[in-house]
């Protein structure tokens, strides 16, 4: 396998130091909702991490939450809670919704605030090591003491220096060195340390949770494109100095930015679509399958119209999986696929080009099926490939919604019968009736897939509008809201799906 290493600039063989692939993923400070560009990053990694798994190889997946910083602190107070109460809140969310979108959860999920002590162990070495000085009851990381300082971002400290500011209160003696330990303000968490009351700076976090987790040379450091500087470039600097100079990370992994237009999508700019909208909004192969359809290094820009294209595109593999075949009949082979699949993945994760190798397989079991001929062997091999991708490939369901359907259709059909609409009440008692349902006997159905009730109400609907009767309609609509059902009218037709889909 080979992957685009940032820190040489060059795609290169990808082999782990030992047995185990020790991965190291920045992950999202909790101060509020989490959005679509997150969901692209944890995309992303779970895909390498599921690809190196079907390889062969062993995984330990560490992913941070950074539980404590400025915006911790503001968002909490503007919420009247404790940070530790927004930061569980969010984490929580968070984790309901990686899971969701079909995202392996890590193996460890270190907050800040729980490695403090690991955190002020490598400051105070620093500072014995001459490589951070202390000012103000700050501690900052001096960049001079570094002599590749700037070797991931690939910056001079010249050119670094000229953007450089100093904030208000901030003593450092030069403008590109950077808190490793700041001082307690008032009204903020703290903690002790051998330089007073205060909290870590935001660099220090990754850097203790990567060794205590992983130890002191991982393989591979991820995160999205806006974190190598200066994240990364600082990470590296205090770990690499901590440790001697022994390599932090084998290979540095970025993702692209998820651009809204022009923009990058981000919480401070609020040009953002939440996980939770998104989720109501789309399945969660529709949404993975829209971040794999761009080379991961590459940026996306997110629209409703490219989600929706894709959601067509998992139909036409979820058809696939269906497709029925006559057993023992001319097998149809797999082989060239899945050899096109692997030479692409293997191919600093090329995910277009194994997607492609999925839906040129997908068409050849369709064809060979029309045929007669057996495809079973060719649906595992689209399963397990689609699910390196964390595709489920499979449809939305409604079971366990059977009772509420049922009486919403008979709560429309009495209506119309009433209000003299018995052509319309008819329909709605066939519909019933050809999906296999007893419209007098509901009991008994519970726990059923409720599907076809589901497109019994749709024709309903639309039978009700192409007479006129838009209240009525609507009313569909809305109770369908409110049992969890998204109706989405589409020029060729109108679809449901689940708000947790």
């Amino acid at each position: 396998m080979k992957l685009y290493n940032t820190l040489s600039r060059q795609v290169e063989i990808f082999t782990p130091a030992d047995d185990v692939v020790k991965i190291y993923v920045c992950g999202i400070t909790p101060y509020s909702n989490s959005h679509v560009g997150h969901a692209l990053r944890s995309v992303v990694f779970d895909v390498l991490r599921r690809y190196l798994e079907y390889t062969g190889y062993e995984v330990r997946h560490v992913e941070n939450f950074t539980d404590i910083d400025d915006k911790m602190i503001a968002g909490a107070a503007r919420r009247g809670i404790t940070v530790q109460e927004l930061a569980d809140s969010n984490i929580e969310t968070y984790l309901r919704e990686m899971d969701a979108l079909n995202v392996l959860r890590a193996h460890v999920y270190p907050r800040a605030t729980q490695e403090i002590s690991a955190m002020v162990e490598i400051i105070a070495d620093l500072v014995r090591k001459e490589a951070a000085y202390v000012s103000g009851g700050d501690v900052y990381f001096s960049v001079r003491q570094k002599d590749d300082y700037g070797k991931l971002s690939h910056r001079s400290l010249d050119g670094m220096r000229a953007g450089a500011r100093v904030e208000v209160g901030e003593h450092k003696q030069d403008d590109m060195d950077f808190a490793l330990w700041k001082s307690q303000k008032p009204g903020e968490p703290a903690w002790d340390s051998p330089w007073g009351a205060g909290r870590p700076g935001w660099h220090i976090e990754c850097s203790a949770m990567s060794l205590s987790y992983l130890g002191e040379t991982i393989d591979i450091h991820g995160g999205g494109q806006e974190l190598m500087f200066p994240h990364h470039e600082n990470e590296i600097a205090q770990s690499e100095t901590y440790n001697d100079g022994k390599e932090m990370s084998r290979f540095w992994v970025h993702n692209g930015l998820l651009m809204m237009g022009s923009d990058k999508m981000s919480k401070s700019l609020g040009n953002l679509v939440t996980m939770e909208d998104a989720l109501n909004l789309y399945s969660s192969d529709t949404l993975r399958l829209f971040f794999l359809s761009s080379h991961y290094r590459s940026p996306l820009t997110y629209s409703d119209e490219l989600v929706t294209a894709q959601e067509r595109a998992v139909a036409r593999l979820r058809n696939a999986v269906t497709v029925r075949g006559i057993d023992g009949i001319d097998p149809l082979s797999a082989d060239r696929f899945t050899e096109q699949f692997a030479e692409a993945m293997d191919d600093d994760l090329n995910t277009p080009r194994a997607i492609a190798a999925l839906f040129d397989l997908a068409h050849e079991i369709n064809r060979a099926g029309e045929s007669g001929r057996d495809v079973s062997d060719a649906q595992t091999a689209l399963r397990e490939r689609a699910l390196v991708l964390g595709l489920t490939l499979e449809a939305p369901t409604a079971a366990g919604d059977f009772m509420p359907l049922h009486g919403l259709l008979a709560r429309t059909h009495e209506a119309l019968q009433a209000d003299g609409h018995g052509e319309l009440a008819e329909k709605i008692a066939a519909g019933v009736a050809a999906a296999g349902f007893n419209f007098a006997q509901p009991e008994g159905n519970e726990g059923a897939d409720s599907s076809p009730l589901l497109d019994v109400l749709i024709d309903a609907r639309a039978a009700l509008r192409e007479a006129r009767l838009f209240a009525d309609a609507d009313g569909i609509r809305d109770a369908l809201a409110d049992l969890g059902y998204v109706l989405e009218d589409k020029p060729e037709g109108t679809r449901w799906r689940p708000r947790s889909q």
